[in-house]
């Protein structure tokens, strides 16, 4: 009998063991099909230019997700951006009250209740050719995603236009230029040829700044990203402030203070009679006199 107990136990505990073994495993690739899910989801080759290729893309992503906590996951983003080689120019975290109630406690206590949400909207620029890279590194902060969008402008074309507008105002300046050196005896004709030539130097400075700022584009992506978390509820015990009739003292001392005022009213009189002795020893001394004088 006790061996068969024995075995019986020794049958439940590998059991159970087993049954642990395959629910971890079981969470484990759920976790892990769950982030493979948003790093899918996320992620994107779209219009990734072939080396030995002529054509050139402007890259930009517009990504809005939520997070379990936007200060963490705002960190994140800025650190991957300048591991990848790519700096932030634009961050915008803040908290946005939506509801506040005060609920009062007890005389001297309320309870302040703040309801709250917290985004951020961030710009940044990576190289184009750490565009995936670091949106399958940001797609681990993600806890919703609400959309996603990628776009790849062609600009080879429009560079090209640029590169030969450039060529031919070259070209027209150095005519011009010639000419001014040899043809120009009038001064009408140098100031009409001098302007033709400022006018042409500066288109050339517009198409070169125009290619500068499509190859700027080109070599770094644009990601936009919104990001938010699920609304907050702040709990606060505050101080209630008195009235100002609590700090009014009780009748009895209010009496004993008017007894006070009282008196302290009558030493005053007092005191300013007697300052007036002279005055009063004159009018006694007056009047004595004219009742002796006055009779006689």
């Amino acid at each position: 009998m006790k061996t068969f107990a024995k075995l019986g136990l020794t049958a439940l505990v590998v059991s159970v063991l087993f049954f642990s073994c395959k629910k971890s495993e079981n969470t484990e690739s759920e976790e892990v099909a769950s982030d493979s899910l948003s790093i899918s989801t996320i992620s994107s080759s779209a219009a990734v230019a072939d080396k030995k290729s002529n054509r050139k893309f402007i890259r930009t992503a517009d990504i809005k997700f939520k997070v379990k906590n936007v200060p963490t996951s705002t960190y994140a983003i800025e650190n991957t951006t300048v591991k990848f080689g790519g700096f932030v120019t634009y961050t915008n975290l803040q908290s946005t009250v939506l509801e506040k109630n005060e609920t009062k406690i007890s005389q001297d206590s309320t309870l302040e209740t703040t309801k709250y949400s917290v985004e951020n909207n961030i710009t940044i620029r990576v190289p184009n050719t750490q565009l995936d890279t670091v949106l399958k590194t940001i797609a681990r902060q993600i806890d919703f995603l609400d959309y996603r969008i990628i776009k790849a402008d062609d600009v080879s074309l429009q560079m090209l236009s640029n590169e030969l507008s450039q060529t031919r105002s070259n070209h027209q300046e150095k005519r011009l230029e010639k000419a001014i050196d040899t043809k120009g005896n009038k001064l009408k004709t140098i100031i009409d040829a001098e302007e033709q030539l400022a006018l042409k130097k500066e288109q050339n400075d517009s198409s070169k700044i125009n290619n500068v700022t499509l190859q700027d584009q080109v070599n770094f992506s644009t990601l936009t990203l919104q990001i938010y978390q699920r609304e907050m509820i702040k709990n606060e015990m505050i101080a209630n402030e008195k009235n100002p009739n609590a700090y009014r003292p009780h009748i009895g001392i209010q009496i004993v203070d008017s007894l006070k005022t009282g008196w302290f009213m009558l030493e005053t009189l007092i005191a300013f009679v007697v300052q007036l002795w002279s005055l009063i020893l004159i009018s006694v001394v007056g009047f004595l006199l004219y009742k002796k004088y006055a009779k006689k």
